[in-house]
């Protein structure tokens, strides 16, 4: 595990417990609620009620924000109470910027577009604003970098955390962090140590399974890693990630993102998790190209639900 902290440590340790002692307590009988799956719509239209209605026309029970200002009230209330309408669960306002570049003034730039979002997200009522730490790497903005675990980045993280939440102080929504490979928190263990230090009530965990697998023992044992993530991570995860990994064989790792079923992502212990919790998190497809394969994809996950007796709200 990656020691930033002694406090930290012990803090992971000691939430570890409460996660299981949380899940033993809230699961209801056989464990399973409705999972929430949810994907991008290609209907062409700015309508809220409209678009909601064709997300329920695909089958999904969350969405993604539509585009939106916080400032514009009656827009995020016409968003807010057509997805509530139609029983879907808005689930994430994406803030993709940097939070850690090395301009100042772009740095300043990309915080004050991850407030707005944030406040968005909470204007809507969406479960989560998500974004990733940020990188040190000057020229890619997400990109690898021998500091992306320091010290240094690990307590800026948590700085930036902590002042965005503190500036909107949400209470429906939460700010999140996605997991990455190349930066904290990239597992199971360093996210459970930046919720500790983090320290703040509306700080979620934002799960994508496949971003967190940067080895080959990882993605072999991708069922397991999954298994410690919603072991670990299972009472602050707000939401998710749906896609799929396969390995291109060269000289060195070379992962790429698929369609899911067309890799080698075991989704059972995914769903399974996700069934066990009670806030049930969305399940969001993400990254794919076209509309046929956001379909191929849910159809793929909805038949490994079926096989384990699972169901969809």
């Amino acid at each position: 595990m990656t020691s930033f902290t002694r406090r930290a440590a012990l803090g992971a340790a000691v939430a570890s417990a409460s996660v299981a002692h949380s899940a033993a307590q809230s699961s209801p009988a056989g464990g399973k609620h409705p999972v929430r799956l949810g994907a991008p719509v290609f209907l062409k239209s700015e309508d809220p009620a409209e678009l909601a209605r064709e997300h329920r026309r695909l089958g999904y029970s969350a969405a993604y924000v539509p585009e939106a200002k916080a400032s514009d009230t009656a827009r995020c209330k016409a968003i807010e109470n057509a997805f509530k309408g139609e029983d879907v669960v808005l689930a994430e306002v994406g803030a993709w910027k940097n939070m850690l570049a090395a301009d100042p003034a772009e740095r300043k730039k990309n915080f004050e577009y991850i407030l707005e979002r944030l406040a968005l997200a909470e204007a809507v009522g969406a479960r989560c604003c998500v974004t990733i730490a940020g990188s040190y790497n000057p020229k890619v903005w997400y990109g690898p970098h021998p500091g992306n675990f320091s010290y240094e980045f690990f307590e800026e993280t948590v700085e930036n955390c902590r002042k965005i939440i503190d500036t909107v102080q949400p209470t429906r929504s939460k700010f999140a962090i996605e997991m990455m490979g190349w930066c904290v928190p990239s597992g199971y263990e360093e996210y459970q140590q930046l919720v500790q230090a983090v320290n703040r009530p509306a700080f979620g965990v934002h799960l994508d399974i496949c971003n967190g697998i940067n080895s080959a023992e990882r993605y072999y044992n991708n069922a397991a890693f999954t298994r410690a993530c919603f072991r670990t991570l299972g009472q602050w995860v707000v939401s998710c990630h749906a896609k799929d990994l396969s390995w291109l064989p060269e000289m060195n790792l070379h992962f790429v993102e698929v369609v899911p079923g067309r890799g080698d992502l075991d989704y059972r212990p995914y769903l399974t998790g996700l069934s066990q919790l009670p806030q049930q998190p969305p399940l969001m497809l993400e990254h794919l190209k076209t509309a046929d394969e956001y379909t191929e994809g849910a159809e793929h996950i909805r038949k490994v639900a079926g096989g384990l007796g699972l169901t969809f709200a």
